[in-house]
């Protein structure tokens, strides 16, 4: 199966490259994230990915779309469905339109590693894109390997964010601290 593995950032991508090697399947990787700010996180991200690849000899496709002000005009509406309705889906139709346009057989996400994400919709939106496309919608729970897979990249010293990936969601990592300070 020539399979296109949407990658998030090299720690997720740990786990799900080594579970589907384990299957037998030999992914490609493929970054395409216009929703990860500031540039410097972003950048940070793709380049550690970038190293990460090479030193595991998977191959990769970088497609490079910053994309802030695209990302703006898409979830300043709906700032708390922002994953649901620009995030999972900008992501996963892109690599949806490049697999069925490159001749791969599938597509998959590291998303679906993370407990953090809405793995229904994550699912959801994968199923759409491969219905609108005509390719297949690789579904895999990576959730339970999660935990191994960043264990795995702090031990390779892989640069490990700190969020999910948008402005708003950094803003959410400091919720807690942002209310203690007010009161101060």
């Amino acid at each position: 199966m020539k399979l296109l593995l949407h990658t998030c950032c090299a720690p997720c991508s740990v786990y799900c490259i080594k579970s589907l090697r384990e299957e037998k399947i030999e992914p490609t990787v493929y970054w395409f994230n216009p929703n990860i700010h500031p540039y410097m996180e972003y950048k940070a991200r793709r380049d550690t990915l970038k190293e990460y690849a090479q030193s595991i000899d998977v191959e990769a496709i970088f497609e490079e779309d910053y994309g802030l002000k695209e990302f703006c005009k898409n979830v300043i509406e709906d700032l708390e469905n922002r994953c649901a309705i620009y995030c999972y889906r900008v992501r996963l139709e892109q690599t949806a339109k490049y697999a069925k346009e490159n001749g791969y057989d599938a597509f998959t996400t590291t998303l679906l590693v993370s407990p953090y994400q809405n793995h229904e919709t994550l699912k959801q939106v994968g199923q759409e894109m491969a219905e609108k496309y005509g390719i297949e919608f690789l579904y895999r729970d990576f959730r339970p390997g999660f935990r191994d897979g960043q264990a795995e990249a702090r031990d390779l010293g892989l640069y490990m964010q700190k969020y999910c990936g948008c402005v708003f969601s950094e803003e959410d990592r400091y919720s807690k601290q942002i209310e203690k300070d007010k009161k101060q």
